[in-house]
């Protein structure tokens, strides 16, 4: 099996200076995660959850977001110290590269190749036709509005920079505008005693609340677990690092090329540094940034994200309540326009369209660059192919995720196949939080490796994830009919 090619050596550029006046330069992919994680599992997740079990359920988003970000700066570490994505990390393993390429990439399409965000929004445009939450009998116009939804966020995707300004522009406007009806429901409309509890919900068990309801559904817990905060795909952040030069990645020679809406950047070999005196001051200035953006941005934005929603489940949504079939992206619609009339239901369908349909435009894109990131680099015979175009592997993985968005989406509800997914990513959170400890253990020089209560953190993460994981998956097959 071809290995990967050797790192080569430098030292560690400067990083800005520390002044808050330059934090703005470097701080910002905690900024970007915030702004994606709305939409994840918060607009829909999170409601079921706390319509189905209260508040108190709010504990669990809060040990994933801690322990995602536990995750999310481990990670960083090797691309801070390589210039590598994380991924090439794993690849630098055994059993080898094209071994661990094709398994996340597997992973990667069966986290994100469900397009139950597509038919999630289909039932939100539905809701507008019928003028009510639809269901069951409306199954077939959700499902003719949900492959519309999926294609024509393929077809986003190809048209690339005729439409990526327009779209760009349209993201930052729906995200402020997302971001302000939220707040301004919950501020006005959401009495004071919903706010207390859904903030004390979030550190339950600390009040004495049990940890799980005693009818749990694990199906539903796992995934809301996986899809609070980033959502399972954490890993692609250390491209962010890597391409906006942050640490070694400012050393690491890329090629850019632009394949539909995206800017693909394919990278050469890592470089490291000696852990000279001078480089671990360097080291431990990239560091800071790194963790402000991380715990004082990315970990409480994520948390108010995820409260928002639930501030409207709680207070409008009937306890005991189980959201889901073919209205699943108008239930909360729907109780507001109970209270307050058509103005409401008009203006949550359409930003709950928002949420769901701007999250499966970056899953089919998203899904594009970064498998075709990780088997170009895991595979010579590929960057071989029909003389090293990339374009053919990269529209070849698009094309993937087309028919199997395709063949899936008609074989479940929306919140089902959305659930498929969340469950597959904490999985896959399970899976990268064990690899990530036994990356940075084995290529990290023994002053740059994380402290013993960081790797805990890291263990901690993956046992976490991969217990609830494997309580969904038992309680699946146990309920599975026999026969």
């Amino acid at each position: 099996m071809e290995p990967l090619p050797a790192w080569g050596t430098g030292d560690l550029p400067e990083p800005p200076p520390a002044p808050w006046r330059n934090a703005a330069r470097v701080i910002g992919s905690g900024a970007i995660l915030l702004a994606f994680s709305l939409g994840a599992g918060e607009w829909l997740l999170g409601p079921a959850a706390t319509a189905r079990y209260g508040a108190a359920i709010l504990w669990i988003a809060t040990a994933s977001i801690v322990l995602q970000a536990f995750l999310t700066t481990e990670m960083a570490r090797y691309t801070l110290y390589t210039g590598e994505p994380i991924f090439t990390g794993f690849m630098r393993t055994a059993p080898g590269p094209a071994f661990w390429g094709w398994i996340y990439a597997g992973l990667h399409l069966l986290q994100i190749g469900w397009p139950g965000w597509a038919l999630a929004a289909a039932t939100a445009i539905a809701a507008l036709f019928v003028g009510r939450v639809p269901d069951e009998g409306d199954r077939v116009v959700v499902l003719y509005v949900g492959y519309l939804t999926f294609l024509v966020s393929i077809l986003l995707v190809l048209l690339g920079e005729r439409v990526e300004k327009t779209l760009e522009y349209a993201e930052r406007l729906m995200i402020g505008w997302v971001l302000a009806f939220l707040l301004l429901a919950g501020l006005f409309l959401a009495p004071a005693e919903v706010w207390s509890t859904v903030g004390l919900g979030f550190i339950a068990p600390l009040l004495g609340a049990r940890l799980f309801p005693t009818d749990v559904d694990w199906f539903l817990l796992a995934g809301f677990a996986a899809y609070s905060g980033w959502g399972g795909t954490n890993a692609t952040l250390t491209y962010w690092i890597r391409d906006k030069g942050f640490g070694m990645g400012g050393t690491v020679g890329y090629a850019p090329a632009t394949m539909g809406r995206q800017k693909v950047l394919v990278s050469q070999a890592g470089i490291v540094f000696p852990p000279s005196e001078d480089n671990r001051r360097r080291w431990r200035g990239w560091w800071r940034y790194l963790t402000v953006e991380q715990w004082w941005i990315w970990a409480p934005g994520s948390l108010v994200a995820m409260a928002l929603p639930a501030l409207i489940a709680i207070a409008f949504i009937p306890p005991g309540t189980v959201l889901g079939g073919y209205g699943i992206g108008a239930h909360l619609a729907g109780a507001l326009a109970e209270r307050y009339g058509p103005v409401l239901w008009g203006l949550t369908l359409l930003t709950g369209f928002w949420i769901l349909f701007s999250t499966q435009l970056a899953n089919a894109g998203g899904f594009a660059s970064v498998t075709f990131e990780i088997l170009w680099t895991a595979s010579g015979r590929l960057r071989g192919w029909r003389g090293g175009d990339g374009r053919a592997v990269f529209y070849g993985a698009l094309l993937v995720f087309t028919l199997w968005g395709c063949a899936a989406i008609a074989l479940a509800d929306p919140l089902t196949l959305i659930l498929i997914g969340a469950n597959v990513a904490g999985a896959n959170l399970a899976i990268v939080s064990a690899h990530t400890l036994v990356v940075n253990r084995k290529f990290l020089p023994r002053e740059l490796r994380p402290p013993l209560w960081r790797e805990i953190g890291l263990a901690l993460s993956a046992l976490f994830f991969l217990a609830l994981a494997l309580l969904a998956l038992l309680q699946r097959i146990g309920s599975a009919p026999s026969g």
